[in-house]
Order: C-alpha cells, then structure tokens, then sequence
C-alpha cells in the first residue's frame, strides 16, 4: 500500500485528510509540523511516497519544509501537494516554484483531492 504523510498543524484538518486519503487507499502517517515531518520520513526512509502539506504551522512550515526535501538528494523527488488556506497567486506560484508537485486550497473536497493526487502519477 502506498503511503501518504499528512503534515498540517490542524488535528481536525488531519483527521479529514487522514479519511478521505484512507477512502482513496492510501496508508496514512501524520506530522503536527515540518520538524515532525522530517523525523516521520527520515524514520520511514523510502516508504513515504506523497505528502501533503500544510504551509503555515509553527516550529517549521510547509514551505520551509518543502525546500529543506528538495535540497536533500534522499527526498527529492518526494511527490509533494500543498494543501492550504493560502489562496494569492504569488503564494501559489512561490510554492511551486519551490518544487510543490500540485496545490489545493482549503476548503476542497476529497474529489478534488483525488484528482490533484492523480496528476502528480501516483496512484493507491
């Protein structure tokens, strides 16, 4: 089963992630910020495959986060959405531009959820 790192600072915006990802068929892990999220995958090593990732958390945020994976050659090529309340194309593009393989705005529906994870090519 593939699995999927769920790292929002949002207990609630995790559980609904966490089901909607089960529904889809993914196997979930989840991460309250980018410190916790860096231990989850360093622990985890090439078992996570997706994140989804919240931008703004304290301790580290997901941008933060999504920079530190692209510079580490281990965790590259992660497959990263990020999943956020963050809705300014600057924003967008910023997080793209950073190496995010799809974005969300918060609120979505699992449909849309299930699409943008089918663009990036995996697949449960």
């Amino acid at each position: 089963m593939v699995k999927a790192l769920v790292v929002d600072d949002s207990k609630a915006m995790r559980t609904i992630l966490h089901k909607a990802l089960k529904e889809i068929g993914f196997e979930i892990l989840e991460a309250a910020n980018g410190r916790e999220a860096l231990e989850v995958i360093g622990a985890e090593r090439t078992a996570v495959t997706l994140i989804l990732l919240d931008w703004n958390m304290p301790e580290m945020d997901g941008l933060e986060l999504l920079k530190r994976l692209r510079r580490t050659p281990e965790f590259s090529s992660l497959v990263v959405v990020m999943i956020t309340a963050e809705t300014e194309l600057d924003r967008i593009s910023e997080a793209l531009e950073a190496g995010a393989n799809e974005y969300v705005m918060k609120p979505f529906t699992k449909d849309i959820l299930a699409g943008k994870i089918e663009m990036t090519g995996i697949h449960p």
